[in-house]
């Protein structure tokens, strides 16, 4: 006969601090609904490298986010940085695709630089 042990699993929190600059702040309203922002902070606290690392930028990465009347390629892009030592991911800034294609890296890089030795 075989038997088998039956374990619980060990619940666990996920703990990030979300950090917002003020110009996610100002923009956020514009963009995303309470209820679509707490979607994509769920969404970063169970993926938080899902975003693309945008090229030259010391970590900085984008993520596509759907927006009330659009879908992931339409909506919005969050620009946010994931500083993994610190369980922090600050939030700093978002844009419709049609407003802007891109962030120049280098902007980017400097931005990173500073987070990092906050």
């Amino acid at each position: 006969m075989l038997k088998l042990d039956v374990y619980t699993a060990k619940p666990y929190i996920l703990v990030m601090l979300f950090i917002e600059t003020s110009t996610f702040t100002k923009l956020l309203p514009s963009y995303l609904t309470d209820e679509e922002y707490h979607g994509l902070q769920t969404y970063l606290l169970q993926k938080p490298d899902a975003g693309d690392l945008i090229k030259g930028s010391g970590g900085v990465r984008k993520v596509r986010w759907a927006s009330e009347g659009s879908g992931k390629s339409g909506g919005i892009r969050a620009i946010y940085y994931w500083k993994k030592s610190d369980h922090e991911i600050w939030m700093l800034t978002l844009y419709s695709k049609s407003e802007r294609a891109s962030i120049s890296g280098h902007t980017l890089k400097q931005i990173a630089e500073a987070i990092k030795n906050d």
